[in-house]
């Protein structure tokens, strides 16, 4: 007990935070019709955080803190995406607008991989975190608390899409979800000034 105990309040502390990842998935739920169709980006950014996890786990993720030029090309690459993103954002509008087209299931997938795989702060919450608390179990200990980590995320992710899609469902007009995206947007657009700052630092 103690382990899943403790797994569940790390993670979920982990996880509550208002980052990309969760913006992302509130975002997708909100604008699209039905709850199936945000289905790639829950199950996506879920696959993400179990395979970091995992590696943090294992310990083969602290390949990447002992490696400074793959730190920064992670940075870079993350920096990139996230900016794309929220141009993307900026400029999507409601499923309620005729001339709206809802996010393809193959865009979920990729933006829902580059905030969970390509997002700096992301990688390094997982390894440093969840990695080094793994280490003081072992056996069966280790695997309540890794698959507990691991639940979380995905419960989480379901709840987040679950909310978006009634917010979206609410809004017959659609303004409001205008208003959502832009503030996605806005968000999304101060996590990668920080990551900006943070890959400076990393380089001078």
């Amino acid at each position: 007990m103690q382990s899943i105990i403790h797994g569940f309040l790390l993670s979920l502390g982990l996880i509550l935070p208002l980052g990309a990842q969760n913006v992302f998935i509130f975002n997708q739920a909100a604008n699209h019709k039905s709850l199936f169709k945000t289905l790639p980006v829950i199950i996506a950014a879920g696959l993400c955080d179990t395979f970091l996890i995992t590696l943090a786990i294992l310990g083969v993720s602290l390949i990447i803190i002992s490696m400074p030029i793959l730190q920064i090309m992670i940075y870079i690459i993350g920096l990139i995406f996230l900016m794309y993103m929220a141009w993307s954002l900026w400029h999507e509008k409601p499923s309620t607008f005729n001339t709206y087209n809802s996010m393809s299931a193959k865009k979920q997938v990729s933006f829902a991989l580059s905030v969970s795989l390509l997002n700096p702060h992301a990688i390094m919450d997982t390894i440093g975190v969840i990695g080094t608390n793994a280490n003081i179990y072992d056996g069966w200990d280790k695997i309540f608390f890794s698959l507990t980590t691991i639940s979380v995320s995905w419960i989480w992710f379901l709840f987040l899409a679950i909310v978006g899609k009634k917010i979206g469902h609410i809004d017959k007009s659609g303004k409001y979800i205008v208003l959502i995206n832009k503030c996605s947007s806005i968000i999304i657009l101060i996590i990668s000034i920080l990551i900006f700052k943070s890959l400076f630092e990393l380089i001078f």
